[in-house]
């Protein structure tokens, strides 16, 4: 028996007419669960008995749990438990604009970047699409808040899951289910280079984010294995395809680890990169964890490094800071189990 969040409109719609019924009952499937929130199939009143009926034989509506929320001032961290005993976590972030989620993709992570508190718990599985869209519907209904914005940026590489977290993307995005819009979703991937050509061709054209951390290949690989495999220059050509296919700003995330990456050097080597190209760097002060033996660049290295890109014409921020007090900012998520 499958969940019935695992599947897209237009699965459902396949469905319905492979049991000789109208498409149209997809949507009314879509709206009880999504805008009137009623999860009980018996209680799907204008879908006649008998397809209620045959409904129940094929799909479940069951939901992971909150086992944990732990709060900051603006911040929310959710600690989820899996129907396989499995944890995962989400992040709630509120801004004046809206409120944002950062979901996870995966029980584990198998891209090992040094400085990441996540990938020290190894993948055990993809998600199935259900668990990602119930991450916003349990805290939606939480903290009764809407969320206007999505990234998928927690435990797991989504390009390592791509199929699903398609489906999740296509579900948040359709209008009958939560109406997030394409541009309030972002996905972040330490560079899956083949997934990147297949996502430029996706019709949802949702925002893109490369965690990039190193401008040369040999630092690169000492910080994410993943450069052995997908090297600095064809990621530079996966991205410049993807601009060009897209049309759509791309995403550097850089994040400053003290006397590691932060010299103006490397400031200028990542400008000579990406100099010309449609995209902005994203400076992330590193978030120090119990674990690992990295430490944050200072605030006048981060303003220099800012500085140097500037200067050569790079469109450079330096991220605003949210739920490092509850180990709930980037690179510190972690599913409770194993800690």
């Amino acid at each position: 028996m499958s969940n019935l969040f695992n599947y897209t409109k237009e699965e459902l719609e396949k469905y319905f007419l492979e049991i000789g019924e109208k498409k149209f009952r997809a949507t009314q499937v879509y709206e009880w669960l999504y805008q009137k929130r009623v999860y009980d199939i018996d209680m799907f009143s204008n879908i006649k008995k008998e397809i209620r009926e045959e409904l129940k034989k094929q799909f479940n509506t069951d939901f992971i749990s909150i086992v944990d929320r732990q709060d900051d001032l603006l911040t929310h961290k959710y600690l989820f438990k899996l129907k396989d005993n499995e944890y995962i976590e989400a992040v709630i972030m509120k801004h004046d604009y809206g409120v944002s989620i950062c979901v996870s993709s995966e029980v584990g992570c198998n891209m090992g970047c040094a400085f990441c508190e996540s990938g020290r718990l190894k993948k055990v599985r993809n998600l199935d699409v259900y668990e990602m869209v119930e991450q916003i519907i349990l805290i939606e209904e939480d903290l009764k808040v809407r969320i206007s914005s999505v990234v998928i940026m927690g435990i797991g590489e989504p390009l390592d899951n791509y199929d699903n977290v398609i489906s999740f993307i296509k579900i948040i995005n359709d209008a009958k289910a939560l109406s997030i819009g394409a541009r309030h979703i972002t996905l972040s991937t330490c560079g899956i280079i083949p997934k990147i050509y297949e996502l430029s061709k996706l019709p949802i054209q949702i925002n893109l984010a490369i965690s990039f951390h190193a401008p040369t290949d040999e630092l690169r690989s000492k910080l994410m294995p993943v450069n052995k495999v997908y090297s600095i220059t064809p990621l530079i050509q996966a991205i410049k395809d993807y601009l060009q296919v897209t049309s759509r700003r791309v995403t550097i995330e850089y994040v400053m680890l003290n006397n590691v990456n932060d010299s103006v050097m490397y400031a200028n080597t990542l400008a000579d990169l990406f100099k010309g190209m449609n995209i902005y760097v994203n400076l992330i002060p590193y978030n120090e964890t119990n674990h690992l033996e990295f430490s944050r660049s200072s605030k006048k290295k981060i303003n220099i490094f800012y500085d140097t890109l500037k200067k050569r014409g790079i469109n450079v921020t330096v991220r605003k800071e949210f739920g490092s007090n509850i180990d709930a900012a980037c690179g510190q998520l972690r599913g409770r189990k194993n800690i």
